[in-house]
């Protein structure tokens, strides 16, 4: 017989299973005996009240002995199938390539960037020197954006497909277990490049192709079915289905699209900057003690509020983490996050962001690509204001809102430098405005939040992506073209790790064995 329970453990105890045991035969009003083992299903933390604690849901085994779970994932030799070409190797085309392998359709995989190894030399360039490879960035390269900035697994994309599903795959390829059952799974960007290659591995082993620094300039078509695609080296690829798997910051595919007459549409995203926090004064908020206890991870928030009828919140939060360089061009600047796995750094950042919408930018109504430029032209302004180099313009946060220029910086994780300056000067006048109102209002939410030892460094730009290609709800494939479907984050369908992977699978499901 099996019961699922829930219970309530301090932070020193979760780790002890004796204790559990315990708590769980007190709860169910058995003998400690009868049980013969116990599965943790969910593990989150409830910061609520003074005293933090797990709350923790559990299946005892009560007089049976409990079978351990084998993840197993069945793939096919695929090396002489049919073709499907998936563009981009982040995880909606990592995830696509895989389950081609389970339905035996052979996926070829054309990644512009690099593989993982090869791509931590290019990120180094990046840091160190703010030299931007094109093709070969915090976002462009093996495993996509995902990779190298942080990991987060956390989704709210359960109605879009089986999450557990993609969780497992992570583990079976190397991620510890713990991502089944944290209410906020992470991986940590140390770990995700091994995962990353085994994936790889799987797909090779399985007969499957990978081409890396291959950048797509033509996708081919025939009246209107699809019939491969072409390389900047020449080559091509003939296959009949082709996956859009590109990243949302693969502008040159939405101009492709553009270019050849097929549908592409303006989005809404959102637009802001990156705020880092030393993490004991968010430790010391959210779990309401003056220092941390060891028991515990370094604390993370979630914040929103309406200005203005307008949505501000916060994004993509790293506690531990560092704040990194993520253009993918020359002349701008754009941030992003990420944490190593044990989130040890000494500060916490997060996005914090404003609503950007269609009316915002009267083109909108006549060019698809509205707001794909109004996104460059704030990055363009960024690197101008902070001086080249991917120097990133930024202020203290109370600064900020009261339009005063820093006389200094915080000391903070952003290698490449920053400068003081007025990000009045980079944000739009709209969105600089329902930041300067709401931080004052997450001040009174989140006790310290508030406070000039916290740093906006600008911009926070590629939260999503600024352009919508269509597709058909029930085929999955693009209007206009048979046998090409658009995926993932830069498509407009997904919106992290999990969503993404959700909908490659879903893409290659489309796909008729």
């Amino acid at each position: 017989m099996q019961k699922e329970i829930e219970l309530s453990i301090l932070p020193e105890k979760v780790s002890d299973e004796a204790h559990i045991l315990e708590k769980g035969a007190a709860q169910l009003n058995i003998v400690l005996t009868r049980i013969k083992g116990l599965k943790i299903r969910k593990r989150s933390i409830d910061a609520r009240g003074r005293q933090v604690i797990f709350r923790i849901r559990v299946i005892f085994y009560i007089d049976e002995t409990p079978v351990p779970d084998i993840l197993h994932f069945k793939y096919a030799n695929v090396a002489d199938a049919r073709p499907v070409i998936i563009i981009g190797a982040g995880p909606a085309g990592l995830f696509a390539a895989l389950r081609c392998l389970e339905k035996g359709l052979r996926p070829v995989l054309v990644e512009r960037g690099k593989n993982v190894q090869e791509r931590r030399r290019d990120l180094a360039a990046l840091n160190k020197a703010g030299v931007v490879n094109v093709d070969s960035n915090y976002c462009f390269g093996e495993g996509g954006a995902g990779t190298y900035s942080d990991g987060k697994l956390y989704t709210r994309s359960n109605k879009r497909g089986d999450v557990q599903r993609v969780l497992q795959i992570l583990v079976a390829h190397g991620a510890t277990e713990d991502i089944l059952v944290d209410a906020r799974p992470h991986i940590g960007t140390n770990k995700l490049p091994h995962i990353i290659q085994a994936i790889r591995h799987t797909i090779l082993e399985h007969g499957g192709e990978i081409h890396f620094n291959s950048r797509v300039v033509d996708v081919e078509e025939h009246f209107g079915q699809v019939k491969g695609v072409r390389l900047a080296s020449g080559d091509q690829l003939a296959a009949e289905q082709v996956i859009i798997a590109t990243g949302h910051s693969a502008r040159d595919i939405f101009e492709l699209f553009h270019r050849k007459r097929w549908l592409v549409e303006p989005k809404p995203f959102a637009l802001g900057v990156r705020i880092e926090h030393p993490q004991e004064i968010i430790d010391q908020a959210q779990y309401h003690c003056p220092v941390r206890s060891e028991h515990l991870p370094p604390a993370y928030y979630s914040l929103v509020e309406q200005v203005d009828d307008r949505g501000v919140f916060s994004f993509c939060m790293c506690p531990g983490g560092v704040i990194a360089p993520c253009a993918t061009d020359k002349g701008e600047v754009v941030v992003n996050g990420w944490s190593p796995s044990k989130r040890n750094n000494p500060y916490a950042n997060s996005g914090t962001v404003v609503q950007v919408n269609l009316e915002d930018i009267p083109q909108a109504v006549r060019y698809p690509f509205a707001l794909l430029d109004f996104q460059h032209e704030v990055e363009e302004r960024a690197y101008v204001v902070g001086g080249g180099n991917l120097v990133a313009p930024a202020q203290r946060m109370i600064d900020f809102v009261q339009g005063k220029l820093s006389n200094t910086l915080p000391a903070n994780s952003y290698k490449p430098g920053t400068k003081s300056a007025l990000l009045s000067e980079v944000l739009p006048a709209f969105v600089h405005e329902a930041l300067r109102k709401a931080l004052p209002l997450f001040g009174k939410k989140m006790k310290g939040y508030y406070t000039n030892e916290a740093i906006l460094v600008g911009v926070e730009s590629r939260t999503s992506s600024p352009v919508r290609i269509p597709r058909d709800k029930d085929t999955l494939q693009h209007p206009q073209i048979k046998g090409l479907y658009p995926c993932g984050e830069g498509a407009g369908y997904a919106g992290g790790i999990v969503s993404a992977a959700i909908d490659g699978m879903n893409c290659a499901d489309a796909i008729k064995a």
